[in-house]
């Protein structure tokens, strides 16, 4: 790696490290500063791993190694979408960053050195309450061991409609839906919630929502998709990272 690009993600990472609390625009000044024009300069896209601007920057999408833990990655837009609540998220011609998301699930499974199944991984996006940046950011990461538990023993009676699960994960109360396939293209999870749960359209960054990889009843490969709202007087901000483990327990079972 050229000597510029290195300085550039040492010094992305020691911002993203200390700033990023403080500054709410700092992943949008590392993709826009940094990534971008290293990519389009240089071939490289450091200090992000992956810059997918193939069909322009309003379409494309960057994979960048969070702060936080051995395996977790974050997938985010090229253009200036601040979140869930942002409009763009909703449009027709919106990319399916869940879809992109999945697809570079290698790089989690890469970091935890282990042959992750599908159950054992999570996509996580979190409301405007639970979130410190103002860039739309899906994390990548494996699920925690006991979310993962708790789902699976609900799993036979999760079905393709939003209905609350029996069961609180995190010690919050989540609704969920099921979805079949290898991989979410053709699926919008963003779009499902706007249209599936009464409200959430209007409420959109009050949402969280979750994916996790599952195998189906019957031995398919499919989706849990989970959404939990707002609802600050029982201090539940609406993190799904929560359903997150950045130290990859999992991955040691």
């Amino acid at each position: 790696m050229p000597l510029r690009l290195l300085l550039a993600a040492l010094t992305a990472l020691v911002a993203l490290g200390h700033d990023a609390h403080a500054d709410p625009d700092a992943l949008w000044k590392i993709i826009s500063e940094k990534c971008l024009p290293n990519e389009r300069e240089y071939g490289q896209p450091a200090p992000c791993a992956v810059v997918d601007i193939d069909g322009g920057d309003v379409q494309g999408y960057v994979v960048l190694k969070d702060r936080d833990g051995d395996t977790q990655y974050l997938v985010m837009p090229t253009a200036k979408i601040t979140g869930i609540e942002d409009p763009a998220v909703l449009a027709a011609n919106a990319p399916n960053y869940f879809a992109d998301a999945w697809l570079q699930r290698r790089y989690t499974i890469d970091a935890a050195k282990a042959a992750l199944p599908r159950n054992a991984i999570s996509l996580a996006v979190n409301s405007t309450f639970g979130r410190s940046q103002n860039q739309l950011h899906i994390h990548i990461d494996c699920v925690r061991a006991d979310v993962r538990d708790a789902v699976q023993r609900q799993l036979a009676s999760i079905g393709d409609k939003w209905a609350p699960l029996a069961e609180p994960l995190a010690g919050h109360r989540y609704r969920a839906v099921r979805v079949a396939g290898e991989d979410l293209d053709g699926f919008n999870p963003f779009k499902r919630l706007a249209d599936g749960v009464p409200g959430a359209r209007e409420a959109m960054g009050k949402q969280t929502l979750v994916v996790l990889g599952a195998e189906l009843p019957g031995g398919g490969p499919g989706f849990v998709i989970l959404n939990d709202e707002v609802n600050l007087p029982v201090n539940d901000r609406a993190s799904g990272e929560e359903l997150q483990d950045h130290n990859c327990a999992i991955a040691r079972q």
